[in-house]
């Protein structure tokens, strides 16, 4: 996936202009993105802390780590069972 140029804070920064009352139109081109994108940070970010989306952050990396060991695990199982001849 593609890295970001902006970070969580900055994204929420954003939004939070938006929430004071900062068009759209404006935020975006002196942000330097597009509004399909603040569009999209809105629908994750909205209503979050800065707190919040750290937290958002790390549970997002545990996923992933958490996906890839059982991906692992399905790997391992699948070798043993073509190794002792069990059918699937």
């Amino acid at each position: 996936m593609k890295k970001s140029r902006f970070t969580e804070e900055q994204i929420i920064g954003f939004l939070k202009q938006a929430d004071a009352g900062m068009p759209i139109k404006e935020l975006c081109r002196n942000g330097g993105f597009s509004d399909a994108t603040f569009y999209k940070w809105r629908a994750k970010f909205g209503g979050m802390d800065v707190s919040d989306a750290k937290r958002l952050r790390e549970l997002e990396a545990e996923n992933a780590k958490l996906k890839k060991l059982l991906t692992e695990a399905h790997l391992d199982i699948d070798a043993l069972k073509s190794v002792f001849g069990v059918k699937r």
